[in-house]
Protein backbone atom coordinates (compact mmCIF):
# COMPACT_ATOMS: atom_id res chain seq x y z
CA UNK A 1 0.00 0.00 0.00
CA UNK A 2 1.14 3.42 -0.97
CA UNK A 3 2.07 6.24 1.95
CA UNK A 4 -0.20 8.17 -0.37
CA UNK A 5 -3.26 5.50 0.14
CA UNK A 6 -4.56 7.40 3.32
CA UNK A 7 -4.45 10.92 1.52
CA UNK A 8 -6.08 10.04 -1.85
CA UNK A 9 -8.88 8.17 0.41
CA UNK A 10 -9.37 11.56 2.33
CA UNK A 11 -9.00 13.71 -1.15
CA UNK A 12 -11.28 10.98 -2.92
CA UNK A 13 -13.67 11.74 0.57
CA UNK A 14 -13.90 15.23 0.58
CA UNK A 15 -13.80 15.55 -3.43
CA UNK A 16 -17.19 12.59 -3.42
CA UNK A 17 -18.67 14.98 -0.69
CA UNK A 18 -18.04 18.57 -2.66
CA UNK A 19 -19.73 16.70 -6.12
CA UNK A 20 -22.37 15.51 -4.21
CA UNK A 21 -22.79 18.97 -3.13
CA UNK A 22 -22.52 20.66 -6.45
CA UNK A 23 -24.80 17.49 -7.67
CA UNK A 24 -27.67 17.87 -4.96
CA UNK A 25 -30.43 18.59 -7.17
CA UNK A 26 -29.56 15.85 -9.97
CA UNK A 27 -29.57 13.45 -7.18
CA UNK A 28 -32.63 13.82 -6.14
CA UNK A 29 -33.77 12.93 -9.15
CA UNK A 30 -32.53 9.56 -10.26
CA UNK A 31 -33.35 9.98 -13.97
CA UNK A 32 -31.89 13.20 -15.10
CA UNK A 33 -28.86 13.89 -17.08
CA UNK A 34 -27.27 15.07 -14.01
CA UNK A 35 -27.36 11.87 -11.47
CA UNK A 36 -25.19 10.09 -14.01
CA UNK A 37 -22.99 13.09 -14.73
CA UNK A 38 -22.32 12.86 -11.24
CA UNK A 39 -21.13 9.01 -11.07
CA UNK A 40 -18.68 10.02 -14.36
CA UNK A 41 -17.62 12.75 -12.31
CA UNK A 42 -16.57 10.93 -8.99
CA UNK A 43 -15.40 8.06 -11.62
CA UNK A 44 -12.78 10.82 -12.76
CA UNK A 45 -11.92 11.57 -9.50
CA UNK A 46 -11.16 8.11 -8.84
CA UNK A 47 -9.00 8.10 -11.85
CA UNK A 48 -7.27 11.21 -11.42
CA UNK A 49 -6.26 10.10 -8.17
CA UNK A 50 -5.34 6.76 -9.17
CA UNK A 51 -3.08 7.91 -12.16
CA UNK A 52 -1.62 11.65 -10.95
CA UNK A 53 1.61 9.58 -9.62
CA UNK A 54 2.40 9.06 -12.53
CA UNK A 55 1.89 12.20 -14.90
CA UNK A 56 5.60 13.20 -14.88
CA UNK A 57 6.80 9.48 -15.97
CA UNK A 58 7.95 9.39 -20.08
CA UNK A 59 6.38 12.52 -20.25
CA UNK A 60 7.47 12.52 -23.98
CA UNK A 61 6.71 8.73 -24.99
CA UNK A 62 3.92 7.93 -27.33
CA UNK A 63 1.27 7.43 -25.14
CA UNK A 64 1.85 10.15 -22.68
CA UNK A 65 1.93 12.56 -25.94
CA UNK A 66 -1.37 11.16 -26.80
CA UNK A 67 -2.67 11.66 -22.80
CA UNK A 68 -1.40 15.41 -23.30
CA UNK A 69 -2.76 15.70 -26.40
CA UNK A 70 -6.59 14.41 -24.81
CA UNK A 71 -6.06 16.10 -21.85
CA UNK A 72 -5.45 19.62 -24.15
CA UNK A 73 -8.67 18.59 -25.91
CA UNK A 74 -10.34 18.38 -23.01
CA UNK A 75 -9.88 22.57 -22.15
CA UNK A 76 -10.26 23.49 -25.22
CA UNK A 77 -13.38 21.24 -26.10
CA UNK A 78 -14.74 23.12 -22.69
CA UNK A 79 -13.91 26.44 -23.10
CA UNK A 80 -15.29 26.84 -26.25
CA UNK A 81 -18.75 24.88 -24.97
CA UNK A 82 -18.76 27.93 -21.97
CA UNK A 83 -17.96 30.34 -24.41
CA UNK A 84 -21.13 29.92 -26.68
CA UNK A 85 -23.61 28.85 -24.05
CA UNK A 86 -22.50 31.88 -22.33
CA UNK A 87 -22.71 34.00 -25.49
CA UNK A 88 -26.18 32.42 -27.08
CA UNK A 89 -27.85 30.46 -24.60
CA UNK A 90 -29.89 33.17 -22.95
CA UNK A 91 -30.28 32.18 -19.26
CA UNK A 92 -33.91 30.99 -18.43
CA UNK A 93 -34.89 31.94 -14.85
CA UNK A 94 -38.00 30.18 -15.58
CA UNK A 95 -36.33 26.70 -15.67
CA UNK A 96 -36.51 25.83 -12.03
CA UNK A 97 -35.14 22.07 -12.33
CA UNK A 98 -32.85 21.54 -9.76
CA UNK A 99 -31.00 18.78 -11.53
CA UNK A 100 -29.78 21.80 -14.20
CA UNK A 101 -26.36 23.48 -13.61
CA UNK A 102 -26.80 27.64 -13.72
CA UNK A 103 -25.53 27.48 -17.24
CA UNK A 104 -27.44 24.83 -18.74
CA UNK A 105 -30.42 26.27 -17.97
CA UNK A 106 -31.16 27.88 -21.54
CA UNK A 107 -33.98 29.38 -23.19
CA UNK A 108 -32.29 29.53 -26.23
CA UNK A 109 -31.23 26.50 -28.20
CA UNK A 110 -27.49 26.71 -28.76
CA UNK A 111 -26.59 25.72 -31.82
CA UNK A 112 -23.78 27.76 -33.42
CA UNK A 113 -19.36 27.19 -32.54
CA UNK A 114 -18.83 24.01 -31.43
CA UNK A 115 -21.77 23.09 -31.04
CA UNK A 116 -22.41 23.19 -34.20
CA UNK A 117 -20.55 20.22 -35.17
CA UNK A 118 -21.50 18.02 -31.79
CA UNK A 119 -23.83 18.05 -29.42
CA UNK A 120 -22.45 17.34 -26.22
CA UNK A 121 -18.85 18.82 -26.07
CA UNK A 122 -18.94 19.31 -22.55
CA UNK A 123 -19.12 15.83 -21.87
CA UNK A 124 -16.91 14.83 -25.13
CA UNK A 125 -14.56 17.07 -22.70
CA UNK A 126 -15.10 14.86 -19.43
CA UNK A 127 -14.46 11.99 -22.01
CA UNK A 128 -11.18 13.05 -23.41
CA UNK A 129 -10.10 14.28 -19.79
CA UNK A 130 -10.35 10.54 -18.24
CA UNK A 131 -9.12 8.83 -21.17
CA UNK A 132 -6.50 11.35 -21.11
CA UNK A 133 -5.79 10.40 -17.21
CA UNK A 134 -6.36 6.80 -17.78
CA UNK A 135 -3.40 7.07 -21.00
CA UNK A 136 -1.23 7.86 -17.67
CA UNK A 137 -0.78 4.70 -16.45
CA UNK A 138 -2.98 2.11 -18.18
CA UNK A 139 -4.20 -1.06 -15.83
CA UNK A 140 -7.05 -2.84 -14.90
CA UNK A 141 -8.52 -0.36 -11.88
CA UNK A 142 -7.65 2.42 -14.25
CA UNK A 143 -9.61 0.34 -17.17
CA UNK A 144 -12.67 -0.16 -14.66
CA UNK A 145 -12.98 3.73 -13.86
CA UNK A 146 -12.60 5.21 -17.40
CA UNK A 147 -14.99 2.59 -18.86
CA UNK A 148 -17.35 3.48 -15.36
CA UNK A 149 -16.68 7.31 -16.52
CA UNK A 150 -17.46 6.61 -20.43
CA UNK A 151 -20.63 4.70 -19.64
CA UNK A 152 -21.81 7.38 -16.86
CA UNK A 153 -20.86 9.90 -19.69
CA UNK A 154 -23.29 8.35 -22.51
CA UNK A 155 -26.35 7.79 -19.73
CA UNK A 156 -25.84 11.45 -19.23
CA UNK A 157 -25.62 12.57 -23.15
CA UNK A 158 -28.35 10.53 -23.60
CA UNK A 159 -31.01 11.46 -20.52
CA UNK A 160 -29.70 14.66 -21.76
CA UNK A 161 -31.26 14.51 -25.69
CA UNK A 162 -34.08 13.38 -23.81
CA UNK A 163 -34.70 16.44 -21.85
CA UNK A 164 -33.74 18.76 -24.51
CA UNK A 165 -36.27 17.09 -26.73
CA UNK A 166 -38.53 17.84 -23.84
CA UNK A 167 -38.32 21.19 -23.02
CA UNK A 168 -37.07 22.57 -27.20
CA UNK A 169 -39.41 20.25 -29.03
CA UNK A 170 -39.18 19.54 -33.21
CA UNK A 171 -35.90 22.07 -32.97
CA UNK A 172 -33.86 20.16 -30.91
CA UNK A 173 -35.16 16.86 -33.01
CA UNK A 174 -33.95 18.41 -36.17
CA UNK A 175 -30.19 19.70 -34.55
CA UNK A 176 -29.66 16.16 -33.50
CA UNK A 177 -29.98 15.12 -37.30
CA UNK A 178 -27.48 17.68 -38.58
CA UNK A 179 -25.08 16.61 -35.38
CA UNK A 180 -22.81 14.70 -34.21
CA UNK A 181 -22.85 12.99 -30.23
CA UNK A 182 -19.01 13.63 -29.58
CA UNK A 183 -16.79 13.64 -32.39
CA UNK A 184 -17.79 15.15 -35.55
CA UNK A 185 -18.21 12.51 -38.21
CA UNK A 186 -17.72 9.01 -35.74
CA UNK A 187 -20.14 9.37 -32.82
Amino acid sequence: MSHLAPVHALLFALGTAALAWVSRGALRQPRSHGFARFFGFVAILALLLLNYPHWERDMFSPRQCLSWALLATSIVLVSLALREMRARGRHDEARSDPALFGFEKTATLVTGGIFRWIRHPMYASLMALAWGIFLKQPGLPAALLVAIATLALLLTAWRDEAECLQYFGAPYAAYMQRSWRFVPGLY
